[in-house]
């Protein structure tokens, strides 16, 4: 399979088995995915593997970011949740929206790897991603912010369609004003 053909194919998964790549598999698709455009090669990424318990405590985090006692069910629906981490350097050259763009281009890649794996991958977001208990579940830095979460695991009927349609390119595709 060629790029192309892993970009045009790639879906989103809301729904996926017990299943999920090793942490050794994650390792090597990590490692790819770092590849990404990089301005100055800093970095300013990590990402935060969840399983098992750790779904728990996050969605413990959940809860309390929602006002709510318990724990949210939202990070058990799938086996494997990365944490997409935007982890800026300090940089003369490089401004921080651009390293936010480098850590959300890794996970997109990331994405694709996942899947052309044969995983099924949802990138999930939320307001709690900023929440403050969310945060602190992940240990992150004050000046780390955490972009949201892929969940990953099993494609529940690996031959089931439902793709999703190319964008119309014409629509947003210009040439640069002339004066």
């Amino acid at each position: 399979m060629t790029a192309f053909d892993a970009v045009r194919a790639r879906r989103s998964w809301s729904k996926v088995t017990a299943e999920a790549p090793s942490h050794a598999e994650l390792l090597e698709l990590v490692s790819a995915a770092g590849r990404v455009a990089d301005h100055s090669g800093l970095t300013p990424w990590r990402l935060i593997e969840l399983r098992g318990e750790d779904r728990d405590t996050l969605g413990r985090a959940i809860a309390k970011a929602e006002g709510d006692k318990g724990i949210s069910s939202k990070p058990l629906r799938a086996p494997l949740l990365i944490a997409v981490v935007a982890s800026p350097r300090k940089s003369d050259k490089v401004p921080r929206w651009e390293q936010e763009a480098v850590a959300s281009g890794v996970a997109h890649v990331l994405s694709l790897l996942l899947d052309e794996a044969g995983w099924g991958v949802i990138w999930r977001t939320g307001h709690y991603t900023r929440a403050k208990a969310v945060a602190k579940a992940h240990g992150l830095k004050k000046s780390e912010d955490l972009l949201g979460w892929l969940y990953v695991g099993g494609k529940p009927d690996r031959r089931r369609g439902g793709y999703r349609r190319g964008v119309d390119a014409r629509r947003f595709v210009s040439r640069m004003p002339q004066p």
